[in-house]
């Protein structure tokens, strides 16, 4: 069988964002393979801990995707402060001389991936593009792993490696099953408190989503789980109204340009401009947010709203309202780079040290080291959308049995989107729209 439907059987999708399906994603010709182990986000470790205990599968993840795209060169990305990461994988690539590692520094957002496609190849990924376009694929190692599984073992996904940390007794690094409640995962960490009294930030601390209701549950694109205090800096910047934000913008908003001075897109030449997304909205004069293209490019790091900005403001955030409103006005982005990379990139890349001390995370930044043994867990809600495109449609109902493994949803005909499968054994309780739930027999 092709890797291509091995990957498709087994229902992987990108494990370090948004959730593309791997099997179109590798369906293509590409130049180089480019893995994705920088691991963007303050106080995440998944990746870096699965490059050093599992260094030979990320490598045979790679070979075999760079098999199915023809591509004659591999590059796996990881900061150079990563040792033990590093020390495995060099013995991992020993003799394949179509591998190679990229070591980078600690900066935010590292693990962008125009910026990523940029450091390896120096080539601008154009707005409205892919890395592809440039003749590159970009999949986590993570996403390699679970490739290697679903060829090698005909293993499909079923479990997720997840970061939990934050205000926890003991950070940790878990592997749990597709399904799992948030809750089980914080009280894991060894978390005690009043869950009334905290909220949860899925993914990283910029770019993860918050979260109120700890009975949601793990998906193949969860990295993090963080629990932080409902007073925190970032839990109440990422609270705080549109209304607000617009008021803030129209009293405060000087036009310093900051934000645009230090937007790593912007860099690449991409004209990502957010100080003129906070004009336009402040005046309430479309024509001044300037070419619209721009704003497409903007992939929502937060940079500019939780560093650039001396004030406060939520320039990122503003930049998402103007993308939304532009889409719904039906403009079309336009394939482009605008203008030649900067040539001092390098020096304008924020330390994730600073970042860090920024945000007021510095006492969870600490290790949360990997226990790879399975948590104990009886009952799970597998979500039917954990991917871009359309959700999986069930393929089981209410009564049967089902073995960790089974196919449960199936990809809707002529759609975009991936499989699911039980991540447990146990009996199908629950079919919805939404999710699937499985209750393991005691």
């Amino acid at each position: 069988m092709i890797i291509d439907e091995k990957i498709r059987e087994a229902g992987i999708i990108g494990a370090g964002g948004a959730g593309f399906p791997t099997h179109v994603k590798v369906k293509c010709k590409a130049e180089v393979i480019i893995g994705n182990g920088a691991e963007c986000e303050p106080l995440l470790h998944v990746d870096q801990l699965l490059m050093q205990h599992y260094a030979p599968k990320v490598v045979r993840g790679m070979e075999l995707v760079m098999t199915a795209t023809g591509a004659s060169r591999g590059v796996i990305c990881l900061k150079e402060h990563y040792h033990k990461a590093v020390d495995a994988l060099n013995a991992a690539i020993a003799g394949k001389s179509n591998i190679t590692l990229k070591l980078m520094k600690s900066y935010y957002p590292a693990g962008d991936e125009q910026t990523m496609v940029y450091d390896v190849m120096g080539e601008v990924v154009p707005t409205a593009g892919l890395p592809l376009d440039v003749g590159a694929v970009v999949n986590n190692v993570s996403t390699f792993m679970s490739i290697a599984d679903a060829v090698d073992e005909n293993k499909s996904v079923t479990d997720k490696y997840v970061t939990v940390g934050g205000d926890v007794q003991q950070p940790v690094t878990l592997k749990v099953p597709i399904g799992t409640p948030y809750r089980a995962l914080a009280v894991a960490a060894g978390f005690e408190g009043n869950e009334d009294d905290y909220t949860l930030v899925i993914g990283g601390p910029l770019m993860g989503k918050l979260c109120h209701d700890w009975s949601e549950t793990v998906t193949k694109a969860t990295s993090g789980v963080l629990v932080l205090p409902n007073e925190h800096f970032l839990v109440k910047s990422k609270t705080r109204e549109d209304k607000s934000d617009l008021r803030l913008a129209k009293a405060v908003c000087c036009q310093c340009n900051m934000c645009t001075l230090m937007c790593p897109r912007n860099m690449l030449g991409l004209q990502v401009e957010p100080h003129k997304a906070m004009r336009a909205a402040a005046m309430g004069n479309a024509s001044l947010l300037g070419d619209p293209n721009g704003v497409y490019s903007c992939c929502d790091c937060g940079l500019c709203t939780f560093y650039a900005c001396n004030f406060g403001l939520n320039p990122s955030g503003m930049m998402q309202k103007m993308k939304q409103g532009l889409s719904a006005a039906g403009y079309k982005p336009v394939k482009q780079v605008k203008s030649a990379p900067n040539s001092g990139m390098e020096y304008t890349r924020v330390p994730v040290s600073r970042l860090v001390g920024r945000l007021g995370l510095s006492n969870f930044d600490v290790p949360a080291p990997l226990v790879d043994k399975d948590l104990p867990i009886h009952i799970v809600r597998i979500s039917l959308k954990q991917h871009i495109g359309a959700p999986s449609v069930p393929s089981v109902k209410a009564g049967d049995e089902v073995k960790k493994g089974d196919m449960i949803g199936e990809i809707k005909q002529g759609a975009l989107g991936a499989r699911a499968h039980a991540s447990i054994d146990g009996v199908v309780t629950e079919v919805t729209s939404d999710y699937i739930e499985i209750k393991a027999r005691r």
